[in-house]
């Protein structure tokens, strides 16, 4: 994979798409586009692509998170959402402690493997396929902390196929997260070359 700004501002797109689409179920109960909660949630799944775009399939199915990463990053933006930025801390967080931890990465890779195995007989936005992903993320990268509180509805948030959809869709945050730090991506860099970041993505979204 290229290791260059196009593709960690994908990765870090991917992020914020992630966190959107939790925010999102969090406070509506649904995702409407189903299409976007496809490609995030795969993205779990792509661990061979042969470019880092095939991890999404392309750059217009990361829409939302390029969107995102403007309202975020931008300096000028009225759009910054400190909740989506919570998010989004507490996922670099849980990757860095992840990174270190090769018995529960070796887990995690088994665990994935399953979940491939079980897409020969289910759907991927099947409710037993989200049950095991956000499994995945229950039992492996949560406990490791620092745990993501995620704010929303409650009546949504007790109900089982929300909570299945949000921890999988953290776990697809920790993929982005993974493939951000793999391609380079620091923390430093969200601080000062976010002016880098922003037009990237700007010129993602024209495409």
């Amino acid at each position: 994979m290229s290791y260059n700004l196009e593709n960690q501002t994908l990765a870090f797109a991917g992020m914020c798409q992630a966190a959107a689409l939790v925010q999102q179920v969090a406070r509506q109960g649904t995702i409407e586009d189903k299409d976007t909660l496809s490609c995030t949630l795969n993205s779990i799944l792509a661990t061979d692509a042969a470019q880092t775009v095939d991890i999404y399939g392309n750059h217009d199915n990361v829409r939302l998170g390029y969107q995102t990463l403007i309202d975020q990053l931008n300096s000028d933006s009225s759009k910054k959402n400190a909740e989506l930025t919570r998010y989004l801390v507490g996922l670099v967080a849980l990757e860095r402690k992840l990174a270190k931890r090769r018995d529960l990465l070796a887990m995690l890779g088994e665990r994935i493997q399953q979940v491939k195995r079980q897409l020969h007989h289910f759907e991927l936005l099947d409710e037993q396929v989200l049950a095991n992903l956000a499994g995945i993320y229950s039992d492996i990268v949560s406990p490791i902390g620092p745990r993501i509180q995620v704010a929303g509805n409650p009546t949504y948030l007790q109900q089982s196929l929300v909570q299945h959809q949000i921890r999988a869709l953290l776990l697809a945050g920790i993929r982005a997260a993974v493939l951000w730090r793999q391609l380079g991506g620091r923390r430093r860099h969200i601080l000062f070359s976010r002016k880098k970041l922003v037009a990237q993505a700007q010129s993602a979204l024209r495409y």
